[in-house]
């Protein structure tokens, strides 16, 4: 219990540390705030106090002690202004040690061609822009109802010739109340050191002279700003209610406060039946545009060890119209 009170005041101390250094519109690499695990999306995102697979390593890594042999599993999200999103993830438990995953995250985008002010119709070369995490986390059940975990992400970001890195780190706790099945979740995510863009396009001939010297222009390289990543802490719970002998009506909420931007909120529902059929719904408050999110799953047998899992997640984002997400995933 007592390292269940230290943990829960380090999570509230960071939360602190977040809310105090807020700065909207302040934070690069915002392809992190992209949910993953069509499940989740579906459920508006109230995520941290229910996931307890896979995606787990993105929600709250503490989750991950929910998955009791192996599993791996893939989404695409089909984002706004025809950007996609891949993430595929493993996890595994090692028993009397935990459960090791690892994952990988990659936003691309078609390619594009470069504009000047000379040439505002095109140069006829083009450029492309790319992100990408990969990460490796960590979950054990410190007492039988409460759960701590950690990821460990190299970030990159890569546009036409310029490039940035960084490393970030997750940190997630999960602990079940002992009332009935209400479960607490907190996270913080995305903790780590400036990034700062850097390449070849950067490097120029510089003359302090202005051409008035005798000297020759010298090498320079331009300065670029560095960026902080987007610092995210979540708190939630969940909570399943039996709604007949063969479904369970899951109600998952959760608050998350950004180090860009403003606090946000999220609600969630899911009913499955037989543990094979599911239907979702969820909303998010305090957003600009997206709200609505919509979506179901099916689990079946394909061996007698091994099961896939579907999900299919609908999110509405107003002005920009909705966003569509698939997920394939196989436990064994």
């Amino acid at each position: 219990m007592k390292r269940i009170l230290i943990a829960t005041m380090l999570m509230i101390f960071s939360f602190g540390t977040v809310s105090a250094q807020s700065q909207a519109g302040s934070a690069g690499a915002q392809f992190l705030k992209i949910g993953v695990g069509s499940k989740y999306q579906a459920m508006g995102e109230a995520a941290v106090a229910v996931a307890g697979d896979v995606y787990s390593m993105y929600w709250n890594p503490a989750g991950l002690t929910g998955i009791e042999n192996s599993e791996v599993s893939f989404t695409n999200v089909n984002y706004l202004l025809d950007i996609d999103l891949n993430y595929i993830g493993y996890a595994k438990r090692f028993e009397d040690i935990g459960v090791f995953g690892v994952s990988a995250t990659l936003l691309s985008m078609d390619e594009q061609e470069i504009t000047t002010f000379e040439e505002q119709e095109g140069t006829g070369d083009y450029y492309s822009a790319t992100s990408y995490a990969i990460g490796l986390s960590f979950a054990r059940r410190l007492t039988n109802r409460f759960s701590f975990g950690a990821t460990v992400k190299y970030v990159g970001e890569k546009i036409h010739n310029e490039e940035a890195s960084g490393i970030a780190i997750d940190f997630g706790t999960l602990l079940e109340t002992g009332f009935r099945s209400l479960r607490l979740g907190m996270s913080i995510t995305n903790m780590g050191p400036e990034m700062e863009f850097s390449g070849s396009d950067l490097m120029i001939l510089h003359d302090d002279q202005s051409g008035e010297g005798a000297n020759s222009p010298v090498s320079a390289e331009l300065n670029t700003n560095p960026y902080d990543l987007p610092l995210v802490f979540r708190v939630g719970l969940a909570y399943d209610m039996e709604m007949g002998p063969n479904s369970i009506l899951t109600l998952s909420g959760e608050v998350k406060h950004p180090n860009d931007g403003d606090q946000r909120g999220a609600l969630g529902a899911q009913w499955g039946f037989k543990e094979q059929f599911f239907l979702r719904g969820g909303y998010k408050l305090n957003y600009d545009e997206e709200g609505l999110t919509l979506g179901g799953g099916v689990f079946t047998n394909l061996t007698g060890s091994t099961r896939m899992v579907v999900d299919y997640a609908w999110q509405d984002f107003g002005r920009l119209e909705s966003t569509q997400r698939f997920s394939v995933g196989f436990t064994f």
